[in-house]
């Protein structure tokens, strides 16, 4: 067996490589085990810690805590795609008096965190007569930064894809803006998927910003029930931690089923298939290959665009 990519390990890099995953497997259970013991010894398993989690207001309170940062995740995602896509597209335009304005915005809206700017948006605009809400506060910051984040990347994905897609689009008449938005977008966008997901899982963490301007999302509801007498503070942070890794996970299982669907679905590819099939258009096929395919097969003349 061989690979492309590294060489195939022998007999003894095999043996080695097994005794360092078990060595390490044992480190990791032998740290886990440590910090059990320590909250054991503790006494942070004992029934009285926990007991706060008991009462049914406390879980209600969590749901409305979720449904906040939920909230403001939601709507800081898709404004944070929308300024993502108008960024990019900007810093890719010909003229200059478009393309310098946008890279300076970009550039100034990656370099600002977003801690300052949720702080800049509830406690400085109301110097200047301004009052914003919390909420709004917290998905401004989250979409100024993220938006400028996810330009860069969509930017870079168009940027990657082979000059001949740009070419074949107006090779078939499109227009710049119909070559973006049919042929570069839909590729950079589906190349530049993990990406996406990881940036829209970084918004979704960062809702717990909100909480230093007062706004109600989980760990603001968590800091509220340290205030308990049994003072549970690691317990408040495990619980609410499991629902941050939850949530992470279901955006990241949601964003791989968007991915496989992509893949198999013909429509999203890129292409359709020539009239009786052609075997050198597949799934997945660029659209350089279905225009030689297409004029390989007389669907393809001046005049005669084929369809995307």
């Amino acid at each position: 067996m061989t690979s492309v990519l590294y060489d195939v390990p022998g007999p003894r890099a095999i043996v080695r490589n097994r005794i360092l995953a078990v060595v390490t497997v044992v480190a990791v259970l032998a740290v886990i085990g440590f910090v059990v013991f320590r909250f054991a010894a503790t006494g942070q398993f004992d029934a009285d810690r926990w007991y706060v989690f008991t009462f049914t207001n406390v879980w209600i309170g969590i749901t409305k805590a979720l449904g906040k940062t939920l909230s403001a995740f939601a709507v800081a995602a898709v404004l944070s795609l929308v300024l993502g896509f108008v960024l990019a597209i900007g810093r890719l335009s010909d003229h200059a008096w478009v393309r310098k304005p946008t890279a300076v915005i970009t550039e100034l809206f990656r370099a600002v965190p977003v801690l300052v700017m949720m702080m800049l948006l509830y406690y400085g605009l109301p110097d200047l007569g301004v009052k914003m809400e919390p909420y709004w506060a917290v998905v401004i910051g989250l979409m100024v930064y993220n938006g400028s984040v996810l330009a860069e990347a969509l930017r870079a994905g168009i940027e990657a894809l082979p000059k001949g897609q740009k070419e074949a689009g107006y090779a078939i008449g499109l227009r710049k803006s119909g070559v973006m938005v049919l042929i570069l977008l839909p590729q950079a966008v589906r190349a530049m998927l993990p990406v996406i997901v990881a940036q829209l899982v970084v918004t979704l963490k960062d809702t717990a910003l909100g909480f230093i301007i007062t706004y109600p999302e989980l760990l603001y509801y968590a800091k509220q029930l340290t205030a308990h007498q049994s003072r549970p503070i690691l317990q408040s942070a495990m619980v609410i931690g499991a629902i941050y890794i939850a949530m992470c996970l279901i955006l990241s299982g949601v964003a791989k089923w968007l991915e496989i669907r992509t893949r198999r679905s013909p429509k999203l590819s890129g292409y359709t298939p020539v009239d009786g099939g052609d075997p050198r258009i597949h799934e997945g096929s660029t659209v350089t290959e279905v225009i030689a395919a297409q004029r390989g097969a007389g669907k393809f003349d001046q005049g005669n665009a084929p369809s995307l």
